[in-house]
């Protein structure tokens, strides 16, 4: 440890404590240690430099606005309505039949978005109003719309896979077939704790649409439920990279909402370039800021560290995996997902790389685990948002929403363990 090192990792921890920003704290620490560091690599040319070569060179990168893109005109048009009436539809005369329908929901919109904050803030809204109209509690509704919105980033696409992608060099692709088994297993164990619950506390039951109704609804929402396809069968036929995949499938989802369901105007489009642009922007100051704080974790050798003192521990790389995965929980319960990704990620890789932990596993295994984080008190985003759509108080969602992290924590170890509910498909799809 040196002085500008100490400096670095102390002035982080006070812009922490002062509640500034993940985005800007990271920039002013790093600004401090490189007016300090008296080392070569921390120059100031050579940062510009390996940072924009570096940045440049991640094609990949462009992906994540063109999936904010879509999400964004999937919540401003008609698509949003047709995905939950179909789940209804599916659902029909169960007890809690709205729970379910807010699990499948969620399961069928993140083969659309890849982002937990469109599902809450798109879906969310329109699920915690049915929910209230029909008598379920408050909490409760919010907890459940939350708890599925992280199967968002779990099934294909995601956003926070196209930046692990990045960071490992892992192969995309496959990372988006290893997340189908996961986000399909956390559907069903909130389904699970859903019906539980329902006959618990004498929910009301669904209503059950006759066969015709049913068809019909469904034939009308095949354009919504086909850009899956569009997206998915464009990366693994071939055809397009996923970066065009996500260009394709935002092109699509635009003449969806504007010809088909013609619930899309120049007003909304306008609304949704802005709120692309401005996410994007928060994304791309987050990830110029994790740059620069991990370039000086790497100048200063600190993965190599880590590594060496966990592996000084226990070379048995399930314990590890223990380790990794309750280090990230307890981080998830503090600081920003994208924030995780960037810098934590790249120091633990050496010791993933080193027991020979397969690549696209961990990358499933730890964007479930950040996932969590973003369900989890005190600063899980995700109950903020479901908050503040609905107005209910933070103490009576949380409440809810400890048992159904609980259900996902179990699927997250046994995806942990058994890699293959990972690595089946992607396997299948040819991936060695």
């Amino acid at each position: 440890m040196n002085i500008p090192l100490i400096v670095f990792f102390l002035s982080f921890v006070c812009m922490f404590l002062l509640r500034i920003p993940i985005a800007p704290g990271m920039m002013m620490s790093s600004a401090f240690y490189f007016v300090l560091s008296k080392n070569p690599a921390a120059s100031l040319d050579m940062v510009a430099m390996q940072f924009l070569t570096n940045m440049n060179a991640s094609f990949i990168l462009i992906a994540v606005p063109l999936f904010v893109f879509m999400a964004e005109i999937m919540n401003s048009g008609k698509v949003t309505n047709m995905i939950f009436s179909f789940a209804n539809a599916l659902v029909g005369k169960r007890r809690g039949a709205l729970g379910h329908v807010n699990v499948i929901a969620s399961i069928i919109f993140s083969g659309m978005t890849g982002s937990a904050l469109a599902d809450a803030s798109g879906l969310g809204s329109m699920e915690i109003k049915a929910m209230r109209e029909h008598g379920y509690d408050d909490g409760y509704t919010c907890a459940i719309t939350a708890a599925s919105a992280t199967i968002g980033p779990i099934i294909p696409p995601s956003i926070p896979m196209v930046f692990y992608a990045m960071l490992s060099s892992a192969s995309i692709g496959s990372l988006f077939l290893g997340g189908v088994i996961p986000g399909l297993l956390i559907g069903v164990g909130l389904m699970i704790y859903t019906a539980i619950i329902a006959k618990k506390r004498n929910y009301p039951e669904g209503d059950k649409l006759p066969l015709r109704e049913f068809w019909k609804l469904t034939f009308h929402s095949i354009p919504a439920l086909f850009s899956v396809v569009v997206l998915l069968g464009g990366i693994y036929t071939g055809v397009v990279t996923p970066t065009e995949a996500g260009a394709l499938a935002a092109f699509y989802a635009l003449l969806v909402s504007v010809f088909f369901y013609r619930a899309f105007g120049w007003k909304d489009f306008k609304q949704v370039l802005v709120n692309t642009v401005r996410t994007t922007g928060t994304l791309s100051l987050l990830v110029g800021s994790a740059y620069a704080f991990s370039y000086i974790v790497t100048i200063e050798q600190i993965p190599n560290f880590v590594a060496n003192l966990m592996l000084s521990i226990t070379q048995n790389k399930y314990l590890i995996l223990i380790m990794i995965n309750v280090a990230f929980l307890v981080l998830g319960m503090f600081i920003d997902t994208m924030a995780i990704t960037l810098v934590f990620i790249p120091i633990v890789l050496p010791i993933i790389n080193h027991l020979g932990i397969d690549l696209v596993h961990f990358g499933v295994v730890i964007v479930l685990n950040m996932m969590i984080g973003l369900s989890t008190p005190p600063y899980g985003m995700l109950l903020f948002v479901v908050s503040g759509i609905s107005g209910t108080p933070l103490k009576a969602i949380i409440k809810e929403i400890m048992p159904m992290i609980f259900v996902i924590v179990i699927v997250l170890f046994l995806i942990t363990y058994i890699p293959d509910l990972v690595l089946f498909i992607p396997k299948m799809a040819g991936y060695k």
